[in-house]
């Protein structure tokens, strides 16, 4: 039947209609992944050695690669729009970097495929940024869309990495809800959350002494994912050298998890929340649990996603099974 799920990671209701599955659907199908796609193309701007859009050639690399992006969304120096507005048209300065990381010199593979200790090396890049970065800003988001369903406009496995002066909408609302919880109960909520799922083992997807991957009790995406550490960690690069080894492993075996559902190279999104950074590192963030969201768009089969539309718009979030059938 359905009912009201409660996300208190964002303070919101999702509405669960497990019997919509069995609609008819003569909607949007999408086309399936490119499946030949060449290991090295000279055209591709992200291939080693070639050259990029504003002229700047790759070096040579053989592991991970970052660079500056070339069409970034934020830029070190912007204008302060100045104090005196209208209430109902404020502005601030956004400032920030847009960083692009390469995980393989290959085109033709990805994280499942990669071996562990090029993922573990992925890892390690994504915890380098996140202190380098993380000392000026006070928000570093990790994230990688995969496919081009999800807006991916290259191939090449890679991830993008922005740092901001200012907390984003969604992780300052998660700041707030999982401060409000610590304060309440006075555990880390997903903490306790993962203690939680691994003894009622009704959404656990993989799992490990260190790590846990679940489908959200909340989950609003139809194979949505949540992926957390079982000891208290605030930030990526808090990880012991024995986490990240452990995290490559529980990433290859989720993401192929994926790959199998529907026997392709599975799209998503997906990104890292930790404690925020920059000034709030002299603040007490024992609230924070550092985790990782997979959000991918597929619904029913390799061609029909799920459209966050109308109701989900104007209404709520809704989805069309429970996460335990997932």
């Amino acid at each position: 039947h359905q009912h009201l799920r409660y996300n208190p990671l964002r303070d919101t209701w999702v509405l669960v209609s497990a019997h919509r599955m069995k609609r008819p659907w003569a909607g949007q199908v999408e086309k399936p992944p490119q499946e030949h796609i060449p290991r090295y193309d000279p055209h591709n701007p992200l291939c080693p050695g070639n050259t990029r859009a504003h002229g700047e050639e790759n070096p040579d690399y053989d592991s991970t690669f970052v660079f500056e992006n070339d069409f970034p969304a934020l830029q070190p120096d912007a204008p302060d729009p100045g104090s005196e507005q209208h209430p109902l048209f404020q502005s601030k300065a956004a400032r920030g970097v847009c960083k692009v990381m390469c995980f393989h010199p290959w085109s033709d593979i990805t994280l499942p495929l990669m071996k562990k200790q090029e993922v573990v090396k992925v890892i390690d890049k994504w915890a380098g940024l996140v202190e380098e970065l993380g000392t000026t800003y006070p928000w570093v988001q990790i994230f990688e869309n995969k496919g081009a369903v999800m807006g991916c406009s290259n191939p090449h496995p890679h991830c993008q990495v922005w740092a901001s002066n200012f907390l984003p909408n969604e992780p300052a609302l998660s700041d707030r809800c999982q401060k409000a919880y610590y304060q309440k109960h006075g555990e880390p909520m997903l903490l306790q959350y993962a203690e939680q799922e691994a003894e009622k083992k009704e959404r656990v997807v993989v799992e490990s002494s260190d790590w846990l991957a679940v489908v959200p009790y909340w989950a609003t995406w139809p194979y949505q994912t949540l992926l957390l550490p079982r000891r208290h960690v605030f930030r990526i690069n808090d990880l012991t050298t024995e986490e990240r080894e452990g995290l490559a492993d529980i990433m290859k075996r989720l993401l192929t998890k994926y790959d199998n559902l529907f026997e392709i190279s599975f799209p998503y999104s997906m990104g890292w929340h930790g404690a925020p950074t920059g000034p709030h590192l002299k603040e007490d963030n024992s609230h924070w649990q550092l985790h990782a969201h997979y959000y991918p768009p597929l619904l029913r089969s390799a061609t029909v996603k799920k459209f966050m539309v109308g109701y989900e718009m104007l209404a709520q979030e809704q989805r069309d099974l429970t996460p335990e059938q997932v």
